[in-house]
């Protein structure tokens, strides 16, 4: 998971580059919002049906459950409801993007893995000065910065009580990159030899097979564990995030008269709310983040982030019922 979450922080700090998604703050600041919606909608939800149900003291500590965006299966979903080109693509990417940043925040700040001891942070500023000598060097290859500063790095974070599976988070920003972004899943990429890229494609497979890999062991769990956390998850994910996201986008258009893409309506931010439900593999690990015991409390929680898969066929029934097609998306991009 530590690859997985330093791949996700290196679509982060690309997408802050020049022609990156997050560069433009004006161009920006609407799906940022409405990420903030993504994220508030199902933590409020959760947090609420728990204190409703009187189960806050088992499961308050899953408030960050729902928040997770699989961003794979989404943009994989998005494609087939939307077409390739339509903004609404965009909108997601980016809106998934915010959400991994701020998801690495939440691990970090609230799921310390023990008691934080700050002297340990001395190895993590090391770590990323030893990354900066290699560049200085000019040392192309990523595998003497994942080998040397990166294991560094894993264990300052180990020792300091931060979740180790951000371990390697903190070095992304000092590996040699290009100075501009071509967009997350852009073919280009593929031809670009940066440091930072070359790490990315080369770990992308990988990262898949071993997330699939995760995601069937978890599938192991018993339909019986179905409880109180499986509907505080789902009900999180699948109506507070849509709910979320409609309600922040429309407070940056009417309060800060901030737009959305040409080409979009609410339909497609309601359906982009919807997709954005499928929390899967990313709601898994927050779920054993949140719960490190197992038992019945953990198992209901993981079984709602697998059945957030659900999220899928409803975002196909809410595009047949809005009316919108991958034919006519392309058309209006275009």
């Amino acid at each position: 998971m530590a690859l997985f979450f330093a791949t996700a922080a290196g679509e982060v700090w690309e997408a802050l580059l020049p022609g990156g998604s997050l560069s433009n703050p004006k161009k920006a600041a609407t799906p940022l919002l409405a990420t903030v919606g993504g994220i508030a909608g199902p933590a409020l939800l959760y947090l609420g049906l728990a204190v409703i149900l009187g189960e806050t003291a088992a499961y308050g500590d899953g408030w960050a459950i729902p928040c997770a965006t699989d961003i794979a299966f989404t943009y994989m979903v998005a494609r087939l409801i939307f077409g390739p080109s339509h903004p609404a693509i965009a909108f997601l990417l980016l809106l998934a993007i915010a959400d991994d940043a701020a998801g690495l925040a939440i691990l970090a700040v609230f799921y310390p893995s023990k008691p934080i001891e700050p002297q340990w942070f001395i190895l993590t500023a090391t770590a990323m000065a030893m990354c900066w000598g290699l560049r200085k060097a000019k040392i192309q290859n990523f595998w003497p910065y994942l080998l040397i500063p990166g294991v560094l790095c894993w264990v300052s974070f180990d020792l300091a009580g931060i979740h180790p599976a951000l371990g390697l988070v903190p070095i992304i920003p000092c590996l040699p990159h290009a100075h501009t972004d071509l967009g997350i899943f852009a073919r280009e990429e593929l031809n670009r030899k940066d440091t930072l890229n070359e790490l990315m494609q080369w770990w992308k497979n990988p990262i898949e097979i071993v997330l699939g890999l995760f995601g069937l062991a978890n599938a192991g769990v018993v339909f019986n564990s179905l409880g109180t956390g499986t509907y505080l998850v789902l009900f999180g994910l699948l109506v507070g995030k849509p709910v979320g996201i409609c309600l922040f986008t429309i407070l940056a258009k009417s309060v800060f008269r901030l737009e959305i893409p040409a080409g979009m309506t609410m339909r497609h931010i309601f359906l982009i709310g919807i997709i954005s439900s499928i929390g899967f593999t990313v709601a898994l690990f927050v779920s054993t983040a949140a719960f490190p015991a197992a038992g019945e409390v953990l198992d209901g929680a993981k079984m709602g982030a697998l059945l957030s898969f659900v999220g899928a066929p409803l975002a196909f029934i809410a595009a047949k019922f809005l009316k919108i097609r991958p034919d006519t998306a392309a058309s209006i991009a275009e």
